[in-house]
Protein backbone atom coordinates (compact mmCIF):
# COMPACT_ATOMS: atom_id res chain seq x y z
CA UNK A 1 0.00 0.00 0.00
CA UNK A 2 1.24 3.49 -0.75
CA UNK A 3 -1.77 5.80 -1.26
CA UNK A 4 -3.97 7.03 1.58
CA UNK A 5 -6.90 9.39 2.08
CA UNK A 6 -8.02 10.60 5.51
CA UNK A 7 -11.47 11.67 6.66
CA UNK A 8 -11.13 13.95 9.65
CA UNK A 9 -8.86 16.97 9.77
CA UNK A 10 -8.33 16.97 13.53
CA UNK A 11 -5.18 16.20 15.47
CA UNK A 12 -5.22 12.43 14.94
CA UNK A 13 -6.09 12.46 11.24
CA UNK A 14 -3.72 15.27 10.32
CA UNK A 15 -0.88 13.78 12.38
CA UNK A 16 -1.29 10.37 10.73
CA UNK A 17 -1.47 11.91 7.25
CA UNK A 18 1.75 13.83 7.85
CA UNK A 19 3.49 10.81 9.37
CA UNK A 20 2.58 8.57 6.43
CA UNK A 21 3.64 11.29 3.99
CA UNK A 22 7.02 11.47 5.71
CA UNK A 23 7.24 7.67 5.39
CA UNK A 24 6.84 7.93 1.61
CA UNK A 25 3.10 7.42 1.19
CA UNK A 26 1.03 9.50 -1.21
CA UNK A 27 -1.57 11.38 0.82
CA UNK A 28 -4.52 12.07 -1.46
CA UNK A 29 -6.27 14.64 0.68
CA UNK A 30 -7.58 15.12 4.21
CA UNK A 31 -11.36 15.50 4.02
CA UNK A 32 -13.52 17.50 6.42
CA UNK A 33 -17.17 17.81 7.38
CA UNK A 34 -18.20 19.81 4.33
CA UNK A 35 -16.66 17.43 1.78
CA UNK A 36 -18.60 14.88 -0.28
CA UNK A 37 -17.43 11.51 1.06
CA UNK A 38 -19.19 9.27 -1.45
CA UNK A 39 -16.07 8.37 -3.42
CA UNK A 40 -13.54 8.76 -0.59
CA UNK A 41 -12.44 5.11 -0.93
CA UNK A 42 -11.84 5.38 -4.67
CA UNK A 43 -8.30 5.57 -6.03
CA UNK A 44 -6.44 4.86 -2.78
CA UNK A 45 -5.16 1.77 -1.01
CA UNK A 46 -6.11 3.00 2.47
CA UNK A 47 -8.95 5.15 3.75
CA UNK A 48 -8.63 6.30 7.36
CA UNK A 49 -11.69 7.54 9.23
CA UNK A 50 -10.31 9.81 11.95
CA UNK A 51 -13.57 11.25 13.27
CA UNK A 52 -14.97 11.14 16.82
CA UNK A 53 -15.95 7.59 17.78
CA UNK A 54 -19.69 8.25 17.69
CA UNK A 55 -19.52 9.41 14.06
CA UNK A 56 -17.45 6.55 12.62
CA UNK A 57 -20.29 4.22 11.64
CA UNK A 58 -22.29 6.96 9.91
CA UNK A 59 -19.22 8.25 8.07
CA UNK A 60 -18.29 4.74 6.93
CA UNK A 61 -21.84 4.14 5.69
CA UNK A 62 -21.70 7.33 3.60
CA UNK A 63 -18.67 6.09 1.63
CA UNK A 64 -19.16 3.85 -1.39
CA UNK A 65 -17.31 0.55 -0.73
CA UNK A 66 -14.38 -0.42 -2.92
CA UNK A 67 -13.31 -4.08 -2.94
CA UNK A 68 -9.56 -3.39 -2.79
CA UNK A 69 -9.45 -0.40 -0.42
CA UNK A 70 -8.68 -1.02 3.23
CA UNK A 71 -10.94 1.17 5.39
CA UNK A 72 -9.84 1.74 8.96
CA UNK A 73 -10.59 3.91 11.95
CA UNK A 74 -8.40 5.15 14.80
CA UNK A 75 -10.74 4.49 17.74
CA UNK A 76 -9.31 2.54 20.64
CA UNK A 77 -12.51 1.08 22.06
CA UNK A 78 -14.17 0.02 18.79
CA UNK A 79 -13.52 -2.90 16.49
CA UNK A 80 -13.73 -3.10 12.69
CA UNK A 81 -17.45 -4.03 12.64
CA UNK A 82 -18.49 -0.35 12.74
CA UNK A 83 -17.02 -0.06 9.23
CA UNK A 84 -19.60 -2.36 7.57
CA UNK A 85 -20.35 -2.54 4.61
CA UNK A 86 -16.71 -2.13 3.54
CA UNK A 87 -15.27 -5.56 2.66
CA UNK A 88 -11.75 -4.75 3.87
CA UNK A 89 -11.83 -3.10 7.26
CA UNK A 90 -9.56 -2.71 10.25
CA UNK A 91 -9.04 -0.79 13.49
CA UNK A 92 -5.67 0.91 14.02
CA UNK A 93 -5.35 2.76 17.33
CA UNK A 94 -2.11 4.65 18.06
CA UNK A 95 -1.13 4.32 21.70
CA UNK A 96 0.15 7.89 21.92
CA UNK A 97 -1.18 11.23 23.11
CA UNK A 98 -1.64 13.53 20.11
CA UNK A 99 -1.93 16.95 21.71
CA UNK A 100 -1.24 18.92 18.52
CA UNK A 101 -0.47 18.42 14.82
CA UNK A 102 3.04 19.86 15.11
CA UNK A 103 4.38 17.17 17.46
CA UNK A 104 1.91 14.42 16.53
CA UNK A 105 3.70 12.99 13.46
CA UNK A 106 6.95 12.47 15.37
CA UNK A 107 5.08 10.71 18.20
CA UNK A 108 3.57 8.25 15.73
CA UNK A 109 7.02 7.30 14.46
CA UNK A 110 7.90 4.04 16.22
CA UNK A 111 4.78 4.05 18.43
CA UNK A 112 2.76 1.13 19.71
CA UNK A 113 -0.58 0.46 17.97
CA UNK A 114 -3.54 -1.82 18.69
CA UNK A 115 -4.80 -3.42 15.48
CA UNK A 116 -7.73 -5.64 14.55
CA UNK A 117 -9.37 -6.88 11.39
CA UNK A 118 -7.64 -7.01 8.00
CA UNK A 119 -4.01 -8.20 8.44
CA UNK A 120 -2.83 -5.35 6.17
CA UNK A 121 -3.36 -3.03 9.14
CA UNK A 122 0.04 -4.19 10.35
CA UNK A 123 1.61 -2.85 7.14
CA UNK A 124 0.43 0.65 8.03
CA UNK A 125 2.04 0.40 11.47
CA UNK A 126 5.25 -1.03 10.06
CA UNK A 127 5.44 1.79 7.51
CA UNK A 128 5.73 4.12 10.53
CA UNK A 129 8.38 1.94 12.16
CA UNK A 130 5.83 1.10 14.82
CA UNK A 131 5.06 -1.92 16.96
CA UNK A 132 1.64 -3.54 16.99
CA UNK A 133 -0.47 -5.96 18.93
CA UNK A 134 -3.78 -7.52 17.88
CA UNK A 135 -6.53 -6.56 20.32
CA UNK A 136 -9.76 -8.45 19.69
CA UNK A 137 -13.15 -6.75 19.65
CA UNK A 138 -14.19 -8.05 23.08
CA UNK A 139 -10.91 -6.83 24.60
CA UNK A 140 -10.81 -3.34 23.13
CA UNK A 141 -12.86 -1.59 25.82
CA UNK A 142 -10.48 -2.83 28.54
CA UNK A 143 -7.47 -1.97 26.38
CA UNK A 144 -8.77 1.55 25.82
CA UNK A 145 -9.65 2.02 29.49
CA UNK A 146 -6.01 1.24 30.32
CA UNK A 147 -4.90 3.77 27.70
CA UNK A 148 -7.08 6.44 29.29
CA UNK A 149 -5.62 5.63 32.70
CA UNK A 150 -2.08 5.88 31.34
CA UNK A 151 -2.67 9.23 29.65
CA UNK A 152 -5.86 11.11 30.56
CA UNK A 153 -5.94 10.06 34.21
CA UNK A 154 -2.26 10.87 34.59
CA UNK A 155 -2.93 14.38 33.30
CA UNK A 156 -5.79 14.76 35.78
CA UNK A 157 -3.53 13.51 38.57
CA UNK A 158 -0.86 16.05 37.66
CA UNK A 159 -3.56 18.70 37.73
CA UNK A 160 -4.14 17.69 41.34
CA UNK A 161 -0.39 17.84 42.00
CA UNK A 162 -0.38 21.40 40.64
CA UNK A 163 -3.28 22.46 42.88
CA UNK A 164 -1.92 20.88 46.07
CA UNK A 165 1.65 22.03 45.46
CA UNK A 166 0.42 25.59 44.94
CA UNK A 167 -0.85 25.62 48.54
CA UNK A 168 2.79 25.13 49.60
CA UNK A 169 4.07 27.76 47.16
CA UNK A 170 5.78 25.20 44.90
CA UNK A 171 5.23 25.19 41.09
CA UNK A 172 4.29 22.07 39.12
CA UNK A 173 7.59 22.36 37.23
CA UNK A 174 9.46 21.33 40.39
CA UNK A 175 7.73 17.94 40.34
CA UNK A 176 8.13 17.03 36.68
CA UNK A 177 11.60 15.49 37.00
CA UNK A 178 10.15 13.33 39.79
CA UNK A 179 7.40 12.21 37.40
CA UNK A 180 9.87 11.43 34.61
CA UNK A 181 12.13 9.51 36.98
CA UNK A 182 9.18 7.51 38.27
CA UNK A 183 8.14 6.52 34.76
CA UNK A 184 11.73 5.48 34.05
CA UNK A 185 11.69 3.34 37.19
CA UNK A 186 8.46 1.65 36.16
CA UNK A 187 9.96 0.91 32.73
CA UNK A 188 13.05 -0.62 34.34
CA UNK A 189 11.52 -2.40 37.34
CA UNK A 190 7.77 -2.75 36.81
CA UNK A 191 5.08 -0.93 38.84
CA UNK A 192 5.34 -2.89 42.10
CA UNK A 193 9.13 -2.61 42.50
CA UNK A 194 9.07 1.04 41.43
CA UNK A 195 6.65 2.03 44.19
CA UNK A 196 8.22 4.20 46.90
CA UNK A 197 6.81 6.53 49.55
CA UNK A 198 4.72 6.11 52.70
CA UNK A 199 2.37 3.37 51.45
CA UNK A 200 5.31 1.24 50.30
CA UNK A 201 6.87 1.72 53.76
CA UNK A 202 3.63 1.14 55.64
CA UNK A 203 3.92 4.65 57.10
CA UNK A 204 0.25 5.34 57.80
CA UNK A 205 1.05 8.20 60.18
CA UNK A 206 2.42 10.18 57.23
CA UNK A 207 -0.61 9.25 55.11
CA UNK A 208 -2.86 10.62 57.86
CA UNK A 209 -0.84 13.85 57.97
CA UNK A 210 -1.28 14.22 54.22
CA UNK A 211 -5.03 13.75 54.52
CA UNK A 212 -5.24 16.33 57.28
CA UNK A 213 -3.38 18.85 55.11
CA UNK A 214 -5.52 18.38 52.02
CA UNK A 215 -8.55 20.38 51.00
CA UNK A 216 -11.76 18.37 51.29
CA UNK A 217 -12.08 18.29 47.47
CA UNK A 218 -8.65 16.64 47.11
CA UNK A 219 -9.02 13.85 49.66
CA UNK A 220 -11.12 11.39 47.66
CA UNK A 221 -8.58 11.16 44.84
CA UNK A 222 -5.70 10.82 47.32
CA UNK A 223 -7.49 8.02 49.21
CA UNK A 224 -8.28 6.24 45.92
CA UNK A 225 -4.59 6.29 44.94
CA UNK A 226 -3.52 5.09 48.39
CA UNK A 227 -5.91 2.15 47.96
CA UNK A 228 -4.49 1.50 44.46
CA UNK A 229 -0.93 1.54 45.84
CA UNK A 230 -1.90 -0.83 48.65
CA UNK A 231 -3.48 -3.23 46.14
CA UNK A 232 -0.31 -3.10 44.02
CA UNK A 233 1.72 -4.23 47.05
CA UNK A 234 -0.78 -6.91 48.03
CA UNK A 235 -0.88 -8.33 44.50
CA UNK A 236 2.92 -8.45 44.41
CA UNK A 237 3.04 -10.21 47.78
CA UNK A 238 0.47 -12.75 46.60
CA UNK A 239 2.52 -13.48 43.48
CA UNK A 240 5.66 -13.94 45.57
CA UNK A 241 3.89 -16.53 47.74
CA UNK A 242 2.82 -18.72 44.83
Amino acid sequence: MDAVRVIGAGRAGTSLARALSAAGWRVDGVLGRSDDLTHAATGVDLLVIATPDAAIAAVAASVEPMPTTLVTHLAGSLGPDVLVPHPRRAAIHPLVSLADVETGPAKLDGAWFAVAGDPAAAEVVEALGGRWRVVADDERAAYHAAACMASNHLVALLGQVERVAATAGVPLEAYLDLVRGTVDNVAALGPARALTGPVARGDWVTVDRHLAALDDRERAAYVAMVDAARRLLQDEEARACR
